[in-house]
């Protein structure tokens, strides 16, 4: 009599249990996760936006705190009040993938993928003054 090998039906039953299970515990925890790698994304664009910032500031400053403009990595970028402008901070600090809005001295700079995730960045009012960058959207609510 030959014998035969494999799995029964009751082994199969038992494993594909198992795996469901698994899965059900699983799931939820990575889906968890990428509302955490949009945000953790969007930090890095704000720290680039503040390195951006005070680079594009210190290059004016050694320039002789004149001039609208400043030339940097082969952009022009316009400057206010001794900052980056708000219609250049994207490109001072090199933000690729991001949609930037623009109203008056405040840029928004979101995730393109439209979710409602974003931050802003706003021009100095006066001389003497820094950029504000306003952090109140990244958070697990918006960034899913």
């Amino acid at each position: 009599m030959k014998k035969q090998s494999g799995f029964t039906l009751i082994e199969m039953v038992v494993v594909i249990v198992i795996l469901g299970i698994l899965a059900a515990v699983a799931l939820p925890r990575f889906v968890g996760m990428s509302s955490e790698a949009r945000i953790a994304k969007m930090n890095g664009a704000v720290g680039a936006v503040n390195s951006a910032s005070a680079l594009i500031h210190a290059k004016w400053l050694a320039q002789g705190s004149t001039g609208t403009t400043v030339d940097a990595e082969g952009s022009t970028i316009n400057i206010t009040n001794g900052y980056p402008a708000a219609d250049s901070i994207a490109a001072a600090a090199g933000l690729t993938g991001y949609t930037t809005t623009v109203a008056s001295s405040v840029a928004t700079i979101a995730e393109a993928s439209g979710s409602a995730c974003s931050f802003t960045y706003t021009a100095p009012a006066a001389a003497g003054s820094a950029p504000v960058l306003a952090l109140g959207n990244l958070n697990s609510t918006n960034c899913k």
